[in-house]
């Protein structure tokens, strides 16, 4: 079930709420991570990047906050109009709120959120690492949004529907998903539970079972951005040329652990990538690339050149 945030940002109607994952106390001049999760997961995804700061830099030397994006987890009731553009506008509050000019790291559709924050309030974020996401591919005219993210997110778009009779048998469910299912049982496995869990929320038939917590239109909306927004597409690039550092890293296999990735060297050159903006491969796929082993260090890698 959800965890308290560890700050909440009121807003007319809801709250945005804020994950601090910094290990132990932040030193008041601590730099600042900003971290964004995917489609639809939240913001404990990213401990595991939290636990890499600490031990490379050591107690509270960088802050890693990580909030729950409009419509998910502890952030659910944070209403529509849903869609890129409005946690862009999100993003920038939290960076208000707390006085700092964060680096920005998107995993998934949060790159997309990142560099599009990054593009329209360079005054703000000077640095961008897209994880596995934020670069976009021409869409099919005929684009069906609820067909595409099936077929891109599978298991994860599923369970948005179903119900579970208890966390055991939620992580039974993600324990057959080849990507995640190995995480469960190895050094991360504490982190993986303690994310999964906190998307479960009471199934509103009050029958005891529980539910995903992520709003369906939410996941839509974000999902017809990233597919097909000509302003999300393009927001990469646009923060490249207003001076913003941006970096990719990207994981050499997919969602369902599977040989082909998101991206490859052939795809990616095929995007016509703005000069300055940096790519790196690194052996993960889609989900370890921010909780482990290869993908972890390069992504923390890039999050040093930021500091720097």
């Amino acid at each position: 079930m959800t965890n308290d945030p560890d700050f909440v940002i009121e807003l007319p109607v809801g709250s945005l709420a804020i994950h601090d994952l910094t290990v132990g106390a932040a030193a008041p001049d601590a730099p600042v991570v900003l971290a964004v999760h995917g489609i639809t997961a939240n913001g404990l995804s990213w401990a595991g990047l939290a636990e890499e700061m600490h031990r490379r830099h050591g107690p509270g030397a960088v802050r890693v906050l990580a909030p729950d994006l409009r419509g998910r987890a502890a952030s659910r009731e944070a209403p529509g109009p849903y869609g890129l553009a409005a946690h862009a506008v999100d993003l920038a509050t939290v960076a208000g709120v707390f006085g700092t000019h964060p680096i920005l790291v998107g995993h998934s559709m949060g790159g997309f959120v990142v560099a599009l924050t990054a593009a329209e309030r360079p005054d703000l974020f000077p640095s961008v690492v897209l994880v596995d996401g934020g670069l976009a591919f021409p869409p099919p005219p005929d684009l069906d949004v609820d067909a595409a993210l099936q077929a891109v997110i599978g298991p994860a778009m599923d369970r948005l529907s179903m119900r579970f009779d208890d966390e055991a048998d939620h992580l039974a469910f993600w324990a057959k998903h080849p990507a995640v299912g190995p995480l469960l049982e190895g050094p991360v496995g504490g982190i993986v539970r303690r994310y999964l869990d906190h998307d479960l929320m009471a199934a509103p038939e009050g029958d005891g079972r529980s539910m995903s917590s992520c709003v369906l239109d939410a996941v839509r909306a974000d999902g017809a951005d990233v597919l097909a927004d000509p302003a999300a597409h393009a927001a990469a690039g646009r923060a490249v040329e207003q001076g913003i550092s941006v970096e990719l890293v990207w994981a050499r296999r997919g969602l369902q652990d599977e040989p082909q990735g998101l991206y490859d060297e052939g795809r990616l050159a095929a995007l016509d990538l703005p000069v300055g903006l940096v790519t790196h491969e690194t052996d993960a796929n889609h989900y370890d690339v921010i909780l482990k082993g290869e993908g972890l260090t390069a992504v923390a890698d890039a999050v040093d050149r930021a500091l720097d």
